[in-house]
């Protein structure tokens, strides 16, 4: 295992304590949002935990306080610095507009807004520059984009990507706090002999693999697989960039995982990737096949750093490098990049 001494740091010498929201605060995104800003001593001078009616009267610990969770209204951001959304696009496109008039600058997981021309999408060890041109709004990519990208941008800065080829395997984690129930409730009734309930995926997903991940399109893909594409050539300023791009839905608890097949512009060799990916912030190089190390979902579950490995040289493409990266969905792919997205306007 080569380990990326290399990490984009919290950043503490903020300006002042922010008063922050978090929208969706009681789902799976929403409480790694609050692990996240307590272990990188964020500086929170007040928070406001947002969800729907169903969750009012609920109470979330903070540090050493117990927060209750208050409903999500229009009026729910006055005094506000930072939002965080994180309960679905309907939510975002809804309320996101009066966080900003009560003078928030939203940071939303969602799809809403990332395509937007004029909200930034930011991944901040790949293009923290774009942060600061924000009209209010700033967007968390998705979260296989996110995953991928933090091995795909080293490589393209040494030697400019020009196509990627690629296959993800998703956790359902990505899918919310439903689905990681529904899955250990499968596994559950599996061992008892018992028949298998499905109500958030359309088949059985223990056990089974789905190819299907968001809704399909007339040309067969994907939306997620659409996402690939669109905010990778957005986050990297690549409007040309040619992907192609099928996703799958794992019987995995936590953490995605991408087969990626990259060719570049300039020749490429396994000893200059290495140093680029080792080099880059964010990454881990986990490489030893003859040592059974390589990167797993298992093994970055809870981890910040993404970790890539399987380095070989692509043998149907020019110039091309395929590689498989694992990434915790909750965390890069979420909570820790909206964080680290409020660290940059600190």
């Amino acid at each position: 295992m080569h380990q990326n001494a290399s990490t984009l740091q919290p950043f503490n010498a903020l300006t002042s304590p922010k008063h922050l929201a978090i929208v969706g605060a009681t789902g799976a995104v929403g409480d790694q949002l609050l692990r996240v800003l307590e272990r990188r001593d964020f500086p929170v001078a007040s928070l406001r935990l947002l969800a729907s009616p169903r969750s009012a009267g609920v109470s979330l610990k903070f540090r050493d306080e117990m927060i209750p969770v208050e409903v999500l209204e229009a009026e729910s951001f006055d005094g506000m610095d930072i939002a965080f959304f994180s309960a679905g696009g309907d939510i975002s496109k809804k309320f996101a507009p009066h966080a900003v008039k009560a003078g928030a600058v939203v940071i939303d997981n969602s799809s809403a807004f990332r395509m937007d021309p004029q909200v930034p999408l930011v991944v901040p060890e790949i293009n923290p520059d774009d942060a600061q041109h924000h009209h209010g709004i700033i967007a968390n990519p998705n979260c296989s984009t996110a995953i991928a990208l933090m091995a795909l941008a080293p490589l393209h800065r040494s030697f400019g990507l020009k196509r990627v080829i690629a296959s993800t395997y998703q956790a359902v984690s990505g899918t919310g706090a439903r689905a990681i129930e529904e899955l250990q409730n499968q596994v559950e009734s599996i061992s008892r002999g018992e028949v298998v309930q499905k109500e958030v995926y359309p088949h059985q997903i223990a056990f089974n693999l789905l190819p299907h991940v968001d809704s399909f399109l007339e040309n067969g893909y994907t939306k997620e697989e659409l996402k690939f594409q669109n905010e990778s050539r957005k986050i990297l300023h690549l409007p040309h960039l040619q992907t192609s791009i099928t996703c799958v839905r794992v019987p995995v608890y936590r953490a995605h995982s991408i087969a990626v097949h990259a060719e570049f512009e300039k020749p490429i060799s396994i000893e200059k990737a290495q140093d680029a990916l080792m080099a880059a912030p964010g990454v881990d190089l986990v490489d030893d096949p003859a040592q059974a190390l390589y990167p797993m979902p298992l093994e970055v579950q809870g981890l910040d750093q993404c970790h890539v490995g399987r380095l070989r040289l692509d043998t149907a493409l020019p110039n091309a490098l395929a590689f498989w990266v694992c990434g915790d969905q909750l965390l890069k792919g979420a909570a820790l990049n909206a964080v680290q997205i409020a660290e940059l306007l600190s």
